[in-house]
């Protein structure tokens, strides 16, 4: 009797056992499964990942001059800048003979630049604009200054836009008898709504006759989801892919306002797998490194090698009382350091983060892990885009 009782709680434990272990597993592969998902793709709006063809910005550059400077405008010898002056001044009917210009004219207190702005699209007569300054010359400083009306060009020539106002600088610069503090870049500048916009340059959607979509970067896969999308919104075959960027969009007959046509299209949310990228500054050892980077099995030997050279001088002087001139000798020492080389292991499919923290390991610096990528990459075990910059 106690026999069977026992046998029946083992067989009742074995159940349990056997339901939790199933229940683990299946969840265990529900969360890889989400996981994969998460990592592979993701949701994004088509506005957020294209733009429409023709609707664009557009750069404007002028050139001017910067008044009302505290004797940190250009020096003499920066002789563009007095004719530009010499111009200004003639046509408020101030006339300079050129002689004088080379001889008497000083400009301390002006400064030639160079302005810039972006002409956004629509842009109607009368719309504000925020516009950079930066000095051409040799100016230290353009803090305090004032620039005058200056028209702004686009790449046709036609003139766009006009700038004029007080310049915004986000540092300063300061000295006297040999001392000097400078803080930030004070040679340029911003002018808040400093420009405004003179010509109609906007872009007249009634005459288009169908649409373009421009991916901002080119993949097949993403632009076929694209298509798709927006013929299930439409209810029609009215996209077409023509290449890994573009999609066109014949409008519907029956759909009038093209604005409200595009306001469906750019909400409309795609699957996109994003390429796995690595991206590399150089001059600054700057490593950006996505999450989905993976690694093939590597062994990476990393050591490193340094030459030191100091130089210092004697000073060589006669006995006491002999006559001959102090001489001053160079005494070069040289210093070579090998350190001994390290090795880090990875096997197949290793994330970033722990090859980050393999090389932090043992003391790779962020140059150093711009160089190690370059040469796995090289070796072809990153299974990632490598862009230096």
């Amino acid at each position: 009797m106690q026999r069977a009782r026992s046998q029946s709680v083992c067989r009742y434990h074995l159940r349990a056992v056997l339901r939790l272990a199933v229940f683990l597993l299946m969840a265990g592969f529900q969360v890889a499964r989400l996981a994969a998902g998460q990592t592979a793709d993701h949701k994004m709006l088509i506005r957020d990942i294209a733009t429409v063809e023709g609707i664009r910005n557009n750069s404007l550059i002028g050139y001017g001059l910067v008044v009302g400077l505290k004797g940190t405008g250009d020096k003499q010898q920066t002789y563009f800048t007095i004719q530009t002056l010499a111009s200004v001044l003639q046509r408020m009917g101030v006339e300079i003979p050129p002689s004088v210009l080379q001889t008497v004219v000083q400009v301390k207190n002006v400064a030639a630049v160079f302005v810039t702005a972006n002409l956004p699209p629509f842009a109607r007569p009368g719309m504000p604009l925020d516009v950079d300054v930066s000095s051409a010359g040799d100016a230290r400083s353009l803090e305090g200054g004032v620039l005058l009306l200056t028209p702004l060009y686009a790449a046709d020539g036609q003139i766009y836009a006009a700038a004029q106002g007080p310049l915004v600088l986000g540092g300063y610069a300061a000295g006297s008898g040999g001392n000097a503090k400078q803080v930030n870049h004070p040679t340029t500048g911003r002018i808040p709504n400093g420009a405004f916009v003179e010509r109609d340059s906007s872009l007249d959607l009634s005459g288009l006759r169908n649409l373009s979509l421009l991916l901002n970067e080119a993949s097949f896969t993403t632009v076929e989801e694209v298509a798709a999308a927006v013929n299930r919104e439409l209810g029609t075959a009215a996209a077409k892919v023509i290449d890994s960027r573009r999609v066109d969009v014949q409008p519907p007959s029956t759909s009038g306002d093209l604005p409200a046509l595009l306001a469906r299209i750019e909400n409309l949310a795609v699957q996109v797998r994003r390429r796995a990228k690595v991206v590399v500054n150089e001059r600054t050892g700057t490593v950006v490194l996505g999450s989905d980077v993976r690694l093939g099995a590597v062994s990476i030997l990393h050591g490193s090698f340094s030459i030191e050279v100091s130089t210092s001088y004697t000073a060589l002087q006669p006995n006491p009382g002999a006559a001959g001139p102090t001489e001053v000798l160079p005494e070069p020492r040289l210093t070579a350091k090998e350190a001994p080389a390290r090795n880090v292991a990875l096997s197949e499919g290793a994330s970033v983060e722990e090859l980050v923290t393999r090389l932090q390991a043992i003391g790779a610096t962020a140059r150093d892990v711009v160089s190690i990528l370059q040469a796995i990459k090289a070796a072809g075990a990153l299974e990632a885009d490598l862009e230096v910059i």
